[in-house]
Formats: C-alpha cells, structure tokens, sequence
C-alpha cells in the first residue's frame, strides 16, 4: 500500500483500475485523479466514507473511515414500489400504548439504526437521553403542564386558536389525570445536541428520528414525536431542565414516546392532496 502525502487515503495501485468514482463521490473535492490514481488533494475530509464504499475492487482506504469498518454489500435490498409505498404510509403516530416496558436492548436496537439518517455535512452529533423511569415520567408531564399553564397567560398562546384546545388538555390532566403530555408512553427518547451545533443540530435529529419511526414498526414498537414537551423544552422552562439534568451545554432539540402499541390501525388514512409547481 502506498501512502498518499497527505496521509488521508492509502491507495493498493495492484488493485486500483483508475475508474475515478471515489473522486467523483467525494462531496467536498478532497480526492482528485491523476496519471497514477486517486490522491488527497485536500484535508476537509467530512468522514462520508463514500469514497471507500464505492470503490470496486477495495483498492482505497481512508483513515477517517476504514475499508475494515465497513459491511461488503452483495446485493443491495430494495423494495418494489408497491411495498415501499405501502411501507411509508402504514406508519401512524402511537398515543396509546400497552402496560408494560421496553427492554432497554431494544431501544438500543431502535437508536442504533436511528444514527444512520443522514446530516447535514455528515456533521452527526445527536445523543440520545433516555428516560425509562415512571416516576420522572410523570413528573415530566406534571411540570409541563405547569409550563403550559403558564404559557397560556401571554402570547402566542393567550387568544390565539390553540388557547381552548390546550386548556381542555390542561382540564382532562388536572381533573382525570390523563397524561396528555407524553401518553403513558414507558420510555421517552430525548435527542440532545451541543448548543455550538444549533439550527443544524436540529435538522439532525428530525432525520434521526424520521429513521427511528420508519424502523420502530420492525422491531414491534410504536413511536411518537412529542408536542408540549418539545415547546416546554425549548422555552428552557428551569423545572423541566432540572429534571433532565443535562450538561450544560447540551440542548433538547425534540422527544420521542417510544413503546408497544395497544391498538392495530386497520386502513391508511388520506393526506391533502399533493401540491407541486414546476419551473
């Protein structure tokens, strides 16, 4: 193997045929072709690890993501239309879920696949808080719904359209104990990101757990993006933030009630009807 000057790829010239599609691949330029193959020509290497993954013959290896660390892929899986369609229009936000926990080992199940959902300049960055307690579950709500409360005091929530719904909410809570914020979900996965990341950092995690509730029906579980915790949560509403006891540069960027669904839906509901332009 010969190393290149720049010491980011390692090239096997025996086994290099010169085709140039790790040069093509590369997002950010940092590989170039010339009489004798491929070379670094740059050092903003993002860690894609395309160049690697395309290469045809395992000629090339990159320090930032080894040849050695990737899975061979024989044939690559690909639904028929019909499937896939199907597939993306039977998942259904769960609000009601069955009385019992979720392993931890599937959560890590879920998670796992979750951190492959593509960010912005392969930038990653998204950790996971996860909360499987019933009693700081429910003192999660308790205190959103103290947020909530408060909120409904001045804008944009006092006389806006929300302020009836949202007070009926607080109602249902106060009165019948209806746990409206997270649903008796048993487990509620916080996505966390460095402060220094933000707005991309949020973008980031809707792809991550646009992954995690693709994948979720897979493994038996049903999966939804929490609404109140995610605004009580951004306000830095201190009693919440006390609760989750964070470092302090870490930011809540969203939430997810993960856990078995209750109820089978039977029929795939309509959406408006799709809007395009073309230019």
């Amino acid at each position: 193997m010969e190393k290149d000057n720049m010491d980011l790829i390692q090239v096997d010239p025996t086994k290099c045929t010169k085709c140039g599609s790790c040069a093509k691949v590369c997002p950010t330029g940092v590989i170039g072709m010339d009489e004798h193959g491929p070379k670094a020509i740059g050092q903003f290497c993002i860690a894609c690890g395309h160049c690697v993954a395309i290469c045809p013959s395992e000629a090339l290896d990159n320090v930032k993501t080894p040849l050695a660390n990737q899975v061979p892929l024989e044939k690559i899986p690909v639904l028929d239309e019909d499937t896939a369609a199907l597939f993306l229009r039977h998942r259904r936000s769960t609000r009601e879920f069955q009385e019992k926990p979720v392993p931890r080992e599937k959560i890590r199940q879920l998670l796992d696949i979750a951190r492959f959902a593509p960010t912005s300049g392969n930038s990653q960055g998204v950790s996971y808080h996860v909360i499987d307690d019933r009693d700081t579950l429910r003192s999660i709500t308790s205190v959103s719904i103290d947020w909530l409360e408060e909120a409904l005091q001045s804008p944009p929530y006092a006389g806006s359209r929300y302020a009836a719904p949202f007070a009926a909410h607080i109602a249902n809570y106060r009165q019948n104990g209806q746990d409206v914020v997270l649903r008796d979900a048993p487990c509620l996965i916080i996505p966390i990101v460095d402060k220094n990341s933000l707005p991309i950092g949020r973008d980031n995690t809707l792809f991550s757990l646009a992954y995690a509730e693709l994948y979720a029906p897979s493994i038996g579980l049903g999966t939804c993006i929490t609404g109140f915790f995610n605004s009580c949560a951004a306000s830095g509403y201190q009693p919440l933030l006390n609760i989750l006891n964070l470092p302090e540069n870490m930011h809540v960027t969203s939430g997810l009630m993960v856990g078995y669904p209750k109820y089978a839906y039977r029929r795939l509901v309509d959406r408006n009807q799709l809007q395009v332009t073309w230019q």
